[in-house]
């Protein structure tokens, strides 16, 4: 009778033949190398790096600032004056008057896409860069520069915008949203 936990009969069969195999590649494999080592010479040989000596720098010369003879380089040759303009009576944006949706948008992000007209009342149709629809009329306010609406025409919306002139005062120009083409 057999034990329960015994090895099958030819278990180490697959062991021998593995080793064996091995064996056989080893004993194939030529020791000669010098084919190898002739190429590995020649690439050497043919292949060698050169780097490029470094360039001459010049020496830096500082420049003394003989400050008796020659102007401050850090102050203008003239004064300049500005004055404020913000005691002037130009025009300026309304500090109290509530902002409307449209002045959230830059001017030239938004559309004219149509006119409504009933009796003598026009509005024109306006589609924000967030594809919502508005309805305008003038006295209304649209885009970033403050720019209230004067008059709407079948082809495009009349603007007078407040931009700042830079010295503390406001100045309007014209801006026009013309009715948009279908891309």
């Amino acid at each position: 009778m057999k034990p329960v936990n015994s090895p099958p009969r030819f278990a180490w069969l697959p062991k021998l033949a593995v080793a064996l195999t091995g064996a056989a590649l080893l004993a194939g494999c030529d020791s000669d190398m010098s084919d190898l080592e002739r190429f590995v010479a020649e690439t050497k040989l043919k292949h060698q790096g050169r780097v490029d000596p470094l360039p001459d720098f010049v020496q830096y010369e500082s420049f003394a600032y003989s400050e008796t003879n020659l102007r401050d380089p850090f102050k203008p040759n003239v004064d300049i004056v500005i004055e404020s303009s913000a005691s002037s009576s130009g025009p300026r944006p309304s500090a109290q008057r509530r902002r409307e949706a449209l002045e959230g948008f830059p001017l030239d992000a938004l559309k004219m896409v149509g006119l409504l007209q009933q009796r003598s009342t026009s509005w024109a149709l306006i589609q924000d860069p967030d594809g919502t629809i508005h309805r305008v009329q003038p006295g209304n306010y649209a885009g970033q520069n403050h720019g209230k609406i004067t008059d709407i025409s079948e082809n495009e919306i009349i603007l007078v915008e407040l931009v700042p002139d830079g010295i503390s005062g406001w100045i309007q120009r014209d801006a026009q949203l013309a009715l948009g083409n279908d891309e």
